[in-house]
């Protein structure tokens, strides 16, 4: 085990979540877990989400997520952003702004095109922040549109 791991507390979907989480993202699969009695629902479980490792547990309705944790998914092209963001929404995620979606089991996520990070990093201010203003105008970030805004600012 990590010296830190992240835990997160589902109300009663934990299986589910990983469930989706194993087939949705590469490099995740579900290490252990204990289950309440011999055929109960799944109680606890590390696992990995794109070679993350976090513990789980259902907690109960007493704990909720909020986007004051997320998940910052680092995606290569656009191509990854549509592929993990359909997913989700396929999955009944609600997508937010800027890059942001809440999975159907209340963990936020960030998809974000690793280009989009290093237009961020630009020295020139300007350009950032064109980028940002472009940004704060979308729900799913689309790297043309925030090229485009790069490129003419």
């Amino acid at each position: 085990m990590n010296k830190v791991t992240p835990f997160l507390m589902f109300d009663d979907q934990l299986e589910k979540a990983l469930e989706f989480y194993v087939a949705t993202f590469p490099d995740s699969k579900v290490l252990t877990h204990a289950r309440s009695g011999a055929d109960g629902p799944m109680r606890s479980a590390e696992f990995v989400v794109g070679g993350q490792r976090f513990m789980g547990f259902n907690g109960g309705s007493y704990f909720k997520f909020s986007e004051a944790i997320s998940m910052f998914v680092d995606c290569a092209d656009q191509a990854e952003v549509d592929r993990y963001w359909d997913a989700l929404v396929k999955a009944g995620a609600t997508p937010s702004r800027c890059g942001w979606i809440t999975d159907p089991f209340g963990v936020s996520w960030q998809i974000v095109p690793r280009r989009f990070m290093e237009m961020l990093g630009d020295s020139n201010p300007a350009k950032v922040q064109a980028v940002v203003n472009t940004m704060m105008e979308m729900s799913k970030l689309e790297l043309p549109e925030l090229e485009r805004a790069y490129r003419e600012a």
